[in-house]
């Protein structure tokens, strides 16, 4: 059962990294979204591979890990695959369903389409990835 288009804007309005997107913006991703299950073990993103979609945790869970170190463990409202998604470079690590999971998805060239119809939706974005670089870097300062 698919998620309806409301759902699917509620979800990504909540999304830390869409903070500073207005209605339209999170209507415009919105469209774009479908969602997809996954069975617990599957592999969703694997490490050095080129990313192809951007991921909203709806429910379940997913682990994170960095060359055979968990790094984190994500539920819902949570989200990866930005930074493949955005610079177009191999994932920088490996993110797997601990339980059956449900994402919300976004294909890396349809997020990229409605980046460049939206200026407002492309700087609100670059802003959402700024704050999470900066508070990564006070967090190994500190």
């Amino acid at each position: 059962m698919s998620l309806p288009a409301p759902r699917r804007a509620e979800l990504l309005g909540a999304c830390p990294l869409f903070s500073g997107v207005g209605a339209d913006g999170i209507a415009a991703l919105a469209g774009r979204a479908t969602e997809v299950d996954f069975p617990a073990g599957h592999v969703i993103a694997r490490q050095g591979e080129i990313g192809t979609g951007f991921f909203i945790v709806v429910s379940g869970s997913v682990r994170v890990v960095r060359d055979g170190a968990v790094l984190a463990t994500l539920g819902p409202g949570e989200f990866f695959g930005e930074l493949s998604v955005l610079d177009g470079r191999p994932r920088n690590a490996m993110v797997a369903a601990e339980t059956a999971t449900t994402c919300l998805a976004i294909a890396s060239w349809d997020f990229e389409a409605v980046l460049l119809a939206n200026p407002a939706l492309a700087l609100a974005i670059l802003r959402g990835v700024a704050t999470r670089l900066r508070e990564a870097t006070e967090t190994i300062r500190h």
